[in-house]
């Protein structure tokens, strides 16, 4: 029987005292992605299974291992979103963004849910944020979207990471390659295990990124797909090179990138951290030129990646990146009376309306309890507030840390307030 008070497994609660961290680090990619002309687009938790089985490919692990999949009441077949392009892609069609000015440039944040073994680094809910770049074909295209990866991670702190690229080509010369991958494995077919069996006839390259260790031996000398190249795919991944070059971005050619899911054309590339282990992929993205025109739209070009927000906490983490910590409250008014807890909630109104963080009793407390909560919650400054301060119309502000106390008139507290803190920080800057 399920535990009602236990999240699922591979679930994780996000609580208030490491929000600040999830929030820093989307907020980081959200405007550096914007520097690059990437505006947010957000799209249902959850789409028509279909989306994903013929998109991302129906012998991927995915689709044919991880899905969480259930039957509607209007009895469809809905599925949880794996991962983001597929739904992206289908609203950029539904809603013809293409019409407008080329590239389509989408950024996106939020979760993705697949039935995996939770492990550190892999969740069955987990949250990803991302980018869809359509309709440029260019070798600068896809420069500028490594060059994007390569900028966010630095912008939220990631320091010992290393970006490596490959080109898969297109279906032209990747079909001389599956020859070359069958006849290579079919030699081997009694070692591999039961699913890159099915994937022999279907897709051999997908048993390149199989995660039996039998089976990633086998593949360590299987043919490189970047001996198979097209002259036209073989122009296009030196011209990413080129550019990558001339932006001064280091990058390592690795022949046996492969991603995990079959819409990949071309370019595949990763960034991975030396900080954090197995796990240790924390972007991954590449081309998906013929995706568009395989979902029924004109075709049109198009590349993006997405990066693990999990993942990269745990980069900061295991770095010792200290994320900013948000303000503490900046007052708190403690009444004593019905009369002083009208007034302090008047009060607390008006001082958020200027913009500070003002608490006061809500649940009953004693002056004691207050002032205890006060100083658990880290209030910058405390005002209590009783029957001789209601009839005077002044009251003591107290700065916590130092105990200091002055009279402040309560019709003018918010500017009381401000110069107190200017006060400080001009203490502290030997002003």
């Amino acid at each position: 029987m399920a535990e009602i008070n236990k999240a699922p497994r591979g679930t994780n609660d996000l609580l208030p005292e490491d929000s600040y961290k999830w929030q820093f680090v989307e907020d980081r990619l959200l405007s550096t992605a914007g520097l690059y002309g990437f505006k947010e687009i957000r799209t249902p938790v959850f789409e028509h299974t279909e989306v994903f089985v013929k998109n991302v490919g129906d012998t991927t692990d995915v689709v044919q291992k991880e899905m969480y999949t259930f039957t509607d009441k209007g009895d469809r077949s809905i599925t949880l979103r794996p991962e983001f392009t597929a739904g992206v892609i289908r609203s950029v069609i539904e809603n013809s963004l293409t019409a407008a000015a080329l590239p389509v440039k989408v950024c996106y944040c939020g979760g993705c849910y697949r039935y995996e073994k939770p492990q550190a680094g892999r969740l069955r809910e987990f949250h990803q944020f991302g980018v869809e770049c359509i309709g440029a074909a260019s070798p600068a295209a896809d420069a500028e979207v490594i060059s994007l990866g390569a900028q966010l991670l630095r912008d939220v702190g990631i320091e010992k990471i290393s970006l490596e690229i490959n080109s898969i080509g297109c279906p032209t010369c990747r079909a001389e390659y599956h020859k070359a991958l069958k006849e290579y494995f079919a030699g081997k077919k009694d070692e591999l295990c039961g699913t890159c069996n099915e994937r022999l006839d279907r897709n051999p390259m997908r048993i390149l990124d199989c995660k039996s260790p039998v089976c990633s031996e086998i593949a360590k000398d299987a043919p490189a797909v970047i001996d198979y190249l097209c002259d036209d795919c073989q122009a296009h991944f030196d011209g990413v090179k080129a550019h990558l070059d001339g932006m001064g971005i280091d990058y390592k050619v690795n022949p046996r990138i492969v991603r995990g899911l079959d819409y990949y054309t071309r370019t595949v590339f990763e960034f991975i951290s030396g900080d954090i282990g197995a796990q240790a992929t924390v972007c991954g993205g590449g081309r998906y030129d013929g995706l568009l025109e395989q979902m029924g739209s004109q075709p049109h070009p198009a590349l993006g990646f997405a990066m693990g927000i999990e993942r990269l906490l745990m980069v900061l983490e295991s770095q010792g990146t200290e994320i900013p910590k948000p303000k503490n409250c900046d007052i708190y008014i403690a009444p004593m009376g019905e009369a002083a807890t009208l007034k302090a909630s008047t009060l607390c109104a008006a001082l958020r309306d200027e913009g500070f963080e003002a608490l006061t009793d809500i649940v009953g407390r004693g002056l004691k309890a207050q002032m205890r909560y006060a100083n658990k919650i880290g209030a910058e400054y405390t005002l209590v507030l009783g029957d001789s301060e209601l009839e005077s119309g002044k009251a003591k502000l107290k700065r916590m840390e130092t105990g200091e106390e002055t009279e402040v008139e309560l019709d003018k507290l918010a500017d009381a307030i401000y110069d107190a803190t200017f006060a400080k920080f001009s203490d502290e800057l030997n002003i």
